[in-house]
Protein backbone atom coordinates (compact mmCIF):
# COMPACT_ATOMS: atom_id res chain seq x y z
CA UNK A 1 0.00 0.00 0.00
CA UNK A 2 1.61 3.26 -1.12
CA UNK A 3 1.55 5.80 1.93
CA UNK A 4 0.92 9.74 1.65
CA UNK A 5 5.01 10.36 2.42
CA UNK A 6 5.58 7.49 -0.41
CA UNK A 7 3.13 9.78 -3.12
CA UNK A 8 4.79 12.89 -1.85
CA UNK A 9 8.13 11.54 -2.33
CA UNK A 10 7.00 10.31 -6.05
CA UNK A 11 5.43 13.47 -6.97
CA UNK A 12 8.48 15.20 -6.15
CA UNK A 13 10.51 13.20 -7.60
CA UNK A 14 8.52 13.54 -10.83
CA UNK A 15 8.79 16.99 -10.51
CA UNK A 16 12.27 17.01 -10.73
CA UNK A 17 12.65 14.90 -13.23
CA UNK A 18 10.89 17.00 -15.65
CA UNK A 19 12.92 20.19 -15.00
CA UNK A 20 15.99 17.78 -14.60
CA UNK A 21 19.29 20.12 -15.51
CA UNK A 22 19.89 16.81 -17.36
CA UNK A 23 17.79 18.38 -19.99
CA UNK A 24 19.18 22.13 -20.34
CA UNK A 25 16.25 23.33 -22.48
CA UNK A 26 13.74 23.00 -19.88
CA UNK A 27 15.78 23.48 -16.98
CA UNK A 28 15.86 27.11 -19.46
CA UNK A 29 12.06 27.14 -19.92
CA UNK A 30 11.74 26.43 -16.38
CA UNK A 31 13.77 29.13 -15.33
CA UNK A 32 12.42 31.85 -17.55
CA UNK A 33 15.88 32.59 -18.57
CA UNK A 34 18.42 32.18 -21.21
CA UNK A 35 22.45 33.19 -20.82
CA UNK A 36 24.12 34.26 -23.90
CA UNK A 37 27.88 35.28 -24.27
CA UNK A 38 28.91 37.60 -26.71
CA UNK A 39 31.51 40.39 -27.06
CA UNK A 40 31.31 43.92 -27.85
CA UNK A 41 32.41 45.17 -31.11
CA UNK A 42 30.07 46.62 -33.37
CA UNK A 43 29.44 43.31 -35.27
CA UNK A 44 27.87 41.62 -32.51
CA UNK A 45 27.07 43.07 -29.21
CA UNK A 46 26.69 46.82 -27.63
CA UNK A 47 25.08 49.42 -25.59
CA UNK A 48 23.81 52.43 -27.55
CA UNK A 49 21.47 55.03 -26.13
CA UNK A 50 18.36 53.00 -26.17
CA UNK A 51 20.44 49.89 -24.67
CA UNK A 52 21.48 46.67 -25.70
CA UNK A 53 21.83 46.39 -29.88
CA UNK A 54 24.16 44.66 -32.46
CA UNK A 55 23.35 41.52 -34.90
CA UNK A 56 23.95 38.67 -32.76
CA UNK A 57 22.00 40.43 -29.66
CA UNK A 58 18.85 40.94 -32.04
CA UNK A 59 18.96 37.46 -33.35
CA UNK A 60 19.90 35.72 -29.46
CA UNK A 61 16.82 37.92 -28.67
CA UNK A 62 14.39 36.93 -31.45
CA UNK A 63 15.63 33.24 -29.70
CA UNK A 64 14.61 34.42 -26.46
CA UNK A 65 11.29 35.49 -27.80
CA UNK A 66 10.55 32.27 -29.40
CA UNK A 67 11.24 30.33 -26.37
CA UNK A 68 9.06 32.59 -24.33
CA UNK A 69 11.90 33.17 -22.00
CA UNK A 70 14.10 36.52 -20.72
CA UNK A 71 17.37 37.06 -22.27
CA UNK A 72 20.53 37.78 -20.16
CA UNK A 73 23.68 38.87 -22.14
CA UNK A 74 27.06 38.49 -20.86
CA UNK A 75 30.13 40.36 -22.33
CA UNK A 76 33.62 38.56 -22.69
CA UNK A 77 36.50 40.86 -22.66
CA UNK A 78 38.19 38.17 -24.34
CA UNK A 79 38.23 35.12 -26.93
CA UNK A 80 39.34 33.14 -24.07
CA UNK A 81 36.77 34.46 -22.00
CA UNK A 82 33.85 33.44 -24.40
CA UNK A 83 34.92 29.76 -24.40
CA UNK A 84 36.07 29.65 -20.41
CA UNK A 85 32.22 30.24 -19.93
CA UNK A 86 31.03 27.85 -21.98
CA UNK A 87 33.27 25.16 -20.44
CA UNK A 88 32.13 26.02 -17.34
CA UNK A 89 28.41 26.10 -18.20
CA UNK A 90 27.83 29.89 -16.86
CA UNK A 91 25.82 30.15 -20.28
CA UNK A 92 23.77 28.34 -22.07
CA UNK A 93 25.14 30.02 -26.01
CA UNK A 94 27.96 31.70 -27.20
CA UNK A 95 26.22 33.91 -30.17
CA UNK A 96 29.49 36.06 -31.07
CA UNK A 97 30.20 35.76 -34.67
CA UNK A 98 32.72 32.93 -34.37
CA UNK A 99 33.51 30.92 -37.28
CA UNK A 100 33.24 26.53 -37.18
CA UNK A 101 36.72 25.16 -37.00
CA UNK A 102 37.35 21.54 -36.06
CA UNK A 103 39.17 21.65 -33.17
CA UNK A 104 36.02 23.93 -31.45
CA UNK A 105 33.15 21.03 -33.00
CA UNK A 106 35.73 18.26 -31.08
CA UNK A 107 35.53 20.68 -27.55
CA UNK A 108 31.81 22.18 -28.00
CA UNK A 109 28.14 21.37 -29.66
CA UNK A 110 27.59 23.97 -32.22
CA UNK A 111 24.28 25.23 -34.17
CA UNK A 112 24.16 24.81 -38.34
CA UNK A 113 25.62 27.85 -39.89
CA UNK A 114 24.09 31.22 -39.43
CA UNK A 115 26.36 32.76 -42.30
CA UNK A 116 30.08 32.70 -43.94
CA UNK A 117 33.06 34.27 -43.88
CA UNK A 118 36.21 34.74 -45.20
CA UNK A 119 39.48 35.05 -43.19
CA UNK A 120 41.31 38.19 -44.85
CA UNK A 121 45.00 39.65 -44.52
CA UNK A 122 44.44 43.44 -44.33
CA UNK A 123 46.57 45.95 -45.37
CA UNK A 124 47.31 49.96 -45.77
CA UNK A 125 47.31 51.54 -48.85
CA UNK A 126 50.74 53.09 -49.98
CA UNK A 127 52.31 50.27 -47.98
CA UNK A 128 53.97 47.03 -49.80
CA UNK A 129 51.19 45.02 -50.28
CA UNK A 130 52.23 41.25 -49.67
CA UNK A 131 50.61 39.10 -52.38
CA UNK A 132 50.38 35.77 -50.28
CA UNK A 133 52.42 34.22 -47.31
CA UNK A 134 55.80 33.52 -49.09
CA UNK A 135 55.70 37.77 -49.84
CA UNK A 136 55.04 38.23 -46.15
CA UNK A 137 58.89 39.13 -45.16
CA UNK A 138 59.72 40.58 -41.91
CA UNK A 139 55.68 42.53 -42.18
CA UNK A 140 54.09 42.44 -38.79
CA UNK A 141 51.26 40.56 -38.66
CA UNK A 142 48.94 40.60 -35.73
CA UNK A 143 45.57 38.56 -34.83
CA UNK A 144 43.64 38.09 -32.09
CA UNK A 145 44.60 36.05 -29.14
CA UNK A 146 42.62 32.25 -29.06
CA UNK A 147 41.26 33.27 -32.83
CA UNK A 148 40.61 30.33 -34.88
CA UNK A 149 43.45 32.61 -37.47
CA UNK A 150 45.43 32.35 -34.90
CA UNK A 151 45.34 28.21 -34.78
CA UNK A 152 45.16 28.69 -38.82
CA UNK A 153 48.78 30.47 -38.66
CA UNK A 154 49.44 27.67 -36.14
CA UNK A 155 49.13 24.70 -38.71
CA UNK A 156 50.63 27.04 -41.36
CA UNK A 157 53.89 27.12 -40.13
CA UNK A 158 54.15 23.94 -38.78
CA UNK A 159 53.06 22.18 -42.49
CA UNK A 160 54.91 24.75 -45.54
CA UNK A 161 55.78 28.12 -43.98
CA UNK A 162 58.08 27.73 -40.92
CA UNK A 163 59.46 30.85 -41.10
CA UNK A 164 55.67 32.31 -40.98
CA UNK A 165 56.07 34.77 -37.60
CA UNK A 166 52.96 36.78 -35.86
CA UNK A 167 51.70 39.16 -33.36
CA UNK A 168 49.02 37.98 -30.88
CA UNK A 169 46.56 40.64 -29.83
CA UNK A 170 44.69 40.16 -26.47
CA UNK A 171 41.12 41.60 -26.14
CA UNK A 172 37.45 40.41 -28.69
CA UNK A 173 37.38 43.35 -30.91
CA UNK A 174 38.56 43.51 -34.32
CA UNK A 175 38.52 47.47 -34.26
CA UNK A 176 41.94 46.76 -32.22
CA UNK A 177 43.87 44.96 -34.79
CA UNK A 178 42.44 47.79 -37.60
CA UNK A 179 43.74 50.09 -35.29
CA UNK A 180 47.12 48.96 -35.06
CA UNK A 181 47.21 48.42 -38.88
CA UNK A 182 45.89 52.22 -39.70
CA UNK A 183 48.13 53.76 -37.09
CA UNK A 184 51.21 52.32 -38.39
CA UNK A 185 52.06 49.91 -35.47
CA UNK A 186 51.68 46.98 -37.44
CA UNK A 187 51.81 46.42 -41.47
CA UNK A 188 49.09 43.65 -41.67
CA UNK A 189 46.16 41.70 -39.41
CA UNK A 190 44.07 38.84 -40.14
CA UNK A 191 40.41 40.37 -40.52
CA UNK A 192 37.09 38.20 -41.16
CA UNK A 193 35.47 39.29 -44.24
CA UNK A 194 32.22 40.07 -42.58
CA UNK A 195 33.58 42.48 -39.88
CA UNK A 196 35.77 44.06 -42.28
CA UNK A 197 33.55 44.93 -44.42
CA UNK A 198 31.06 45.91 -41.52
CA UNK A 199 33.96 48.44 -39.97
CA UNK A 200 36.18 49.41 -43.31
CA UNK A 201 34.02 53.01 -43.56
CA UNK A 202 36.45 53.75 -40.12
CA UNK A 203 39.41 52.97 -41.19
CA UNK A 204 39.14 54.00 -45.45
CA UNK A 205 43.00 53.32 -45.83
CA UNK A 206 42.17 49.62 -45.32
CA UNK A 207 42.31 46.96 -48.11
CA UNK A 208 42.47 43.36 -48.60
CA UNK A 209 45.89 42.40 -49.35
CA UNK A 210 44.81 38.48 -49.91
CA UNK A 211 42.53 35.68 -48.49
CA UNK A 212 44.27 33.49 -45.72
CA UNK A 213 41.74 30.56 -46.16
CA UNK A 214 38.52 29.45 -47.83
CA UNK A 215 34.99 30.27 -46.48
CA UNK A 216 34.16 29.45 -43.38
CA UNK A 217 30.63 29.29 -41.47
CA UNK A 218 29.63 31.33 -38.84
CA UNK A 219 27.81 29.15 -35.65
CA UNK A 220 26.51 30.05 -32.25
CA UNK A 221 28.59 27.66 -29.86
CA UNK A 222 26.96 25.54 -26.80
CA UNK A 223 28.66 24.12 -23.63
CA UNK A 224 29.51 20.33 -24.25
CA UNK A 225 27.47 17.66 -23.11
CA UNK A 226 24.56 15.34 -23.68
CA UNK A 227 22.18 17.64 -21.85
CA UNK A 228 22.14 20.32 -24.11
CA UNK A 229 20.96 18.40 -27.50
CA UNK A 230 17.51 19.43 -26.85
CA UNK A 231 18.44 23.13 -26.97
CA UNK A 232 21.01 22.59 -29.60
CA UNK A 233 18.11 21.20 -31.77
CA UNK A 234 15.79 23.96 -30.58
CA UNK A 235 18.45 26.38 -32.04
CA UNK A 236 18.81 24.98 -35.31
CA UNK A 237 15.31 24.30 -35.65
CA UNK A 238 15.08 28.44 -35.06
CA UNK A 239 17.95 29.05 -37.49
CA UNK A 240 16.28 26.81 -40.07
CA UNK A 241 12.91 29.10 -39.82
CA UNK A 242 14.27 32.66 -39.98
CA UNK A 243 16.24 31.36 -42.84
CA UNK A 244 13.02 29.63 -44.55
CA UNK A 245 10.63 32.60 -44.02
CA UNK A 246 13.70 35.46 -44.95
CA UNK A 247 13.90 36.65 -41.32
CA UNK A 248 17.55 36.70 -41.25
CA UNK A 249 18.36 38.16 -44.23
CA UNK A 250 16.13 40.78 -43.29
CA UNK A 251 17.80 41.32 -40.09
CA UNK A 252 21.00 41.14 -41.56
CA UNK A 253 19.92 43.92 -44.13
CA UNK A 254 18.74 45.94 -41.56
CA UNK A 255 22.33 46.22 -39.42
CA UNK A 256 25.11 45.78 -42.30
CA UNK A 257 22.69 46.49 -45.30
CA UNK A 258 24.55 50.00 -45.90
CA UNK A 259 27.98 49.05 -45.14
CA UNK A 260 28.61 48.42 -49.11
CA UNK A 261 27.87 52.02 -50.52
CA UNK A 262 30.46 54.27 -50.14
CA UNK A 263 33.90 54.32 -52.25
CA UNK A 264 36.94 54.06 -50.86
CA UNK A 265 37.23 57.82 -51.47
CA UNK A 266 34.00 58.45 -50.24
CA UNK A 267 34.63 56.74 -46.98
CA UNK A 268 38.31 58.80 -46.43
CA UNK A 269 36.33 62.05 -47.06
CA UNK A 270 33.83 61.30 -44.35
CA UNK A 271 36.58 59.91 -42.04
CA UNK A 272 38.28 63.27 -42.48
CA UNK A 273 35.21 65.59 -42.03
CA UNK A 274 34.58 63.68 -38.87
CA UNK A 275 37.72 65.05 -37.62
CA UNK A 276 37.80 68.25 -39.11
CA UNK A 277 34.58 69.62 -39.77
CA UNK A 278 32.30 68.08 -37.42
CA UNK A 279 33.55 69.00 -33.47
CA UNK A 280 32.56 72.96 -34.65
CA UNK A 281 28.83 71.68 -35.17
CA UNK A 282 28.64 68.41 -33.09
CA UNK A 283 26.62 70.55 -30.01
CA UNK A 284 24.88 72.56 -32.05
CA UNK A 285 23.35 69.24 -34.10
CA UNK A 286 22.72 68.04 -30.30
CA UNK A 287 20.94 70.95 -29.22
CA UNK A 288 18.62 70.57 -32.20
CA UNK A 289 18.33 67.13 -31.91
CA UNK A 290 16.95 67.52 -28.76
CA UNK A 291 14.46 69.93 -29.53
CA UNK A 292 13.00 67.48 -31.84
CA UNK A 293 13.20 64.33 -29.55
CA UNK A 294 15.88 62.85 -32.87
CA UNK A 295 18.86 61.12 -32.08
CA UNK A 296 21.79 63.53 -32.90
CA UNK A 297 23.94 61.04 -34.73
CA UNK A 298 20.76 60.62 -37.56
CA UNK A 299 20.59 64.46 -38.01
CA UNK A 300 24.19 64.69 -38.01
CA UNK A 301 23.83 61.96 -40.64
CA UNK A 302 21.54 63.58 -42.96
CA UNK A 303 22.70 66.95 -42.42
CA UNK A 304 26.64 65.27 -43.77
CA UNK A 305 24.54 63.58 -46.67
CA UNK A 306 22.85 67.04 -47.62
CA UNK A 307 25.50 69.47 -47.17
CA UNK A 308 29.08 68.28 -45.64
CA UNK A 309 28.18 70.20 -42.73
CA UNK A 310 28.76 73.23 -44.67
CA UNK A 311 26.32 75.51 -43.33
CA UNK A 312 26.63 77.71 -46.76
CA UNK A 313 26.64 75.18 -49.18
CA UNK A 314 24.42 75.53 -52.37
CA UNK A 315 23.16 73.50 -55.15
CA UNK A 316 22.88 74.49 -59.55
CA UNK A 317 19.01 73.88 -58.53
CA UNK A 318 18.45 76.30 -55.94
CA UNK A 319 18.80 74.16 -52.62
CA UNK A 320 21.00 75.61 -49.74
CA UNK A 321 22.22 75.72 -46.21
CA UNK A 322 23.47 72.73 -44.39
CA UNK A 323 20.10 70.74 -45.21
CA UNK A 324 19.70 71.67 -48.40
CA UNK A 325 15.95 73.21 -48.03
CA UNK A 326 13.84 73.82 -51.18
CA UNK A 327 12.85 77.33 -50.65
CA UNK A 328 9.05 76.22 -50.68
CA UNK A 329 10.43 73.74 -47.87
CA UNK A 330 12.28 76.34 -45.87
CA UNK A 331 8.79 78.87 -46.25
CA UNK A 332 7.17 75.95 -45.02
CA UNK A 333 9.14 75.21 -41.85
CA UNK A 334 9.25 78.38 -41.06
CA UNK A 335 12.99 79.26 -42.05
CA UNK A 336 13.61 82.31 -42.69
CA UNK A 337 17.27 82.18 -43.59
CA UNK A 338 18.27 79.13 -45.27
CA UNK A 339 22.13 79.41 -44.90
CA UNK A 340 21.85 80.04 -41.16
CA UNK A 341 22.46 76.50 -39.59
CA UNK A 342 20.43 76.67 -36.61
CA UNK A 343 17.37 77.45 -39.17
CA UNK A 344 18.47 74.96 -41.14
CA UNK A 345 19.05 72.24 -38.84
CA UNK A 346 15.74 72.83 -37.25
CA UNK A 347 13.51 73.42 -40.77
CA UNK A 348 15.02 69.74 -41.80
CA UNK A 349 14.75 68.67 -37.99
CA UNK A 350 10.69 69.78 -38.59
CA UNK A 351 10.61 68.13 -42.04
CA UNK A 352 12.22 64.15 -41.62
CA UNK A 353 9.72 64.52 -38.14
CA UNK A 354 6.60 65.68 -40.61
CA UNK A 355 7.82 62.86 -43.05
CA UNK A 356 7.85 60.49 -40.37
CA UNK A 357 4.29 61.43 -38.93
CA UNK A 358 2.63 61.13 -42.10
CA UNK A 359 3.80 57.59 -43.10
CA UNK A 360 0.89 54.51 -42.52
CA UNK A 361 0.75 53.90 -38.92
CA UNK A 362 1.60 50.44 -39.81
CA UNK A 363 4.40 50.90 -40.94
CA UNK A 364 7.44 50.39 -38.13
CA UNK A 365 10.52 51.30 -36.95
CA UNK A 366 13.64 50.71 -38.42
CA UNK A 367 11.88 50.98 -41.60
CA UNK A 368 9.75 53.66 -40.81
CA UNK A 369 13.00 56.25 -40.34
CA UNK A 370 14.40 54.70 -43.77
CA UNK A 371 10.81 55.61 -45.70
CA UNK A 372 10.77 58.86 -43.87
CA UNK A 373 14.47 59.89 -44.98
CA UNK A 374 13.14 58.65 -48.61
CA UNK A 375 10.49 60.76 -48.30
CA UNK A 376 12.44 63.89 -47.00
CA UNK A 377 14.53 63.05 -50.27
CA UNK A 378 11.78 62.53 -53.18
CA UNK A 379 8.42 62.96 -51.28
CA UNK A 380 5.94 61.03 -49.85
CA UNK A 381 4.04 60.55 -53.34
CA UNK A 382 6.71 59.06 -54.92
CA UNK A 383 7.51 57.17 -51.88
CA UNK A 384 3.43 55.44 -51.82
CA UNK A 385 4.14 54.58 -55.77
CA UNK A 386 7.03 52.49 -55.20
CA UNK A 387 5.44 51.25 -52.12
CA UNK A 388 2.83 49.98 -54.10
CA UNK A 389 5.14 48.40 -57.32
CA UNK A 390 6.85 46.59 -54.13
CA UNK A 391 3.61 45.24 -53.56
CA UNK A 392 2.22 44.40 -56.81
CA UNK A 393 5.84 42.47 -57.62
CA UNK A 394 5.43 40.62 -54.32
CA UNK A 395 7.43 42.60 -51.96
CA UNK A 396 6.11 43.77 -48.57
CA UNK A 397 5.56 47.41 -48.80
CA UNK A 398 6.30 47.88 -45.07
CA UNK A 399 9.83 46.57 -45.41
CA UNK A 400 12.57 49.41 -46.15
CA UNK A 401 14.92 46.14 -47.72
CA UNK A 402 12.07 45.73 -50.23
CA UNK A 403 10.97 49.26 -51.27
CA UNK A 404 14.22 49.97 -52.11
CA UNK A 405 14.75 47.99 -54.43
CA UNK A 406 11.85 48.99 -56.57
CA UNK A 407 12.68 52.67 -55.48
CA UNK A 408 14.89 52.51 -58.89
CA UNK A 409 11.79 51.38 -61.18
CA UNK A 410 10.54 54.54 -60.90
CA UNK A 411 12.96 56.01 -63.41
CA UNK A 412 12.17 53.34 -65.68
CA UNK A 413 8.95 54.61 -67.78
CA UNK A 414 7.60 50.65 -68.35
CA UNK A 415 6.96 51.04 -64.74
CA UNK A 416 6.35 54.90 -63.92
CA UNK A 417 3.92 55.21 -66.44
CA UNK A 418 1.72 52.37 -64.59
CA UNK A 419 2.24 54.43 -61.00
CA UNK A 420 -0.49 57.73 -59.81
CA UNK A 421 2.58 59.91 -59.99
CA UNK A 422 5.29 59.26 -62.78
CA UNK A 423 8.82 59.43 -63.14
CA UNK A 424 11.28 60.26 -59.70
CA UNK A 425 14.14 59.57 -59.47
CA UNK A 426 14.06 56.38 -57.09
CA UNK A 427 17.78 55.45 -57.18
CA UNK A 428 18.73 58.60 -56.17
CA UNK A 429 16.21 58.33 -53.03
CA UNK A 430 17.92 54.91 -52.57
CA UNK A 431 21.21 55.68 -52.60
CA UNK A 432 20.21 58.77 -50.00
CA UNK A 433 19.11 57.10 -47.37
CA UNK A 434 21.68 54.13 -47.78
CA UNK A 435 24.28 56.78 -47.29
CA UNK A 436 22.71 57.94 -44.12
CA UNK A 437 22.58 54.40 -42.86
CA UNK A 438 26.30 53.92 -43.39
CA UNK A 439 26.61 57.86 -42.25
CA UNK A 440 24.65 57.64 -38.78
CA UNK A 441 26.21 53.85 -38.26
CA UNK A 442 29.79 55.15 -38.06
CA UNK A 443 28.77 57.94 -36.08
CA UNK A 444 27.31 55.69 -33.72
CA UNK A 445 30.00 53.21 -33.36
CA UNK A 446 32.60 56.28 -32.94
CA UNK A 447 30.34 56.82 -29.27
CA UNK A 448 30.32 53.59 -28.60
CA UNK A 449 33.71 53.10 -26.27
CA UNK A 450 32.30 56.13 -24.00
CA UNK A 451 28.74 54.67 -23.31
CA UNK A 452 30.32 50.33 -23.29
CA UNK A 453 30.45 48.98 -19.30
CA UNK A 454 34.19 49.07 -18.14
CA UNK A 455 35.77 45.58 -18.47
CA UNK A 456 35.37 43.78 -14.95
CA UNK A 457 39.16 42.45 -13.24
CA UNK A 458 38.89 38.71 -13.48
CA UNK A 459 41.06 36.25 -11.89
CA UNK A 460 42.18 35.21 -14.90
CA UNK A 461 43.50 38.64 -15.92
CA UNK A 462 46.41 38.50 -13.11
CA UNK A 463 48.10 35.47 -14.52
CA UNK A 464 50.81 35.11 -17.22
CA UNK A 465 49.22 34.08 -20.27
CA UNK A 466 51.13 31.04 -20.11
CA UNK A 467 49.36 30.18 -17.44
CA UNK A 468 46.34 30.35 -17.99
CA UNK A 469 43.93 27.64 -18.66
CA UNK A 470 44.32 26.37 -22.49
CA UNK A 471 42.71 28.48 -25.15
CA UNK A 472 39.77 27.64 -26.41
CA UNK A 473 40.11 28.96 -30.02
CA UNK A 474 37.31 31.49 -30.97
CA UNK A 475 36.43 33.79 -33.66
Amino acid sequence: MITIRCLVSMLVLATLSACSPSDRLQQVLADGEIAVVSRNSPTTYYLDKEGAAGFEHDLAQLLAEDLGVDLRMQTAYSLDGIFRRLQREEVDLAAAGLSLTDDRSQRFSHSIGYASMIPRVIYRTGNRRPDGLDDLGDLRLVVLAGSSHEQALEVMAEEDWPELRWEVVEGADTMELLELVDNGSAELAVIDSNEFRMQQSLYPMLEVAFDLGPEQEMVWYLPPGPEYRSLQQRVNQFFARLQGDGSLEQLREQHFGHTTVLSRIGSHTFARNIRGKLPAYRELIRQVADEYQLDWHLLAAISYQESHWEPEATSPTGVRGMMMLTNPTAQEMGVEDRLDPVQSLRGGARYFKDMRRRLPRDIYEPDRTWMALAAYNIGLAHLEDARVLTERMGGDPHLWSDVMTHLPLLQKREHYRTTRYGYARGGEAMHFVQNIRHYYSILQWQDMPAIQPERPLHPDDFLPLPLREKRFLAL
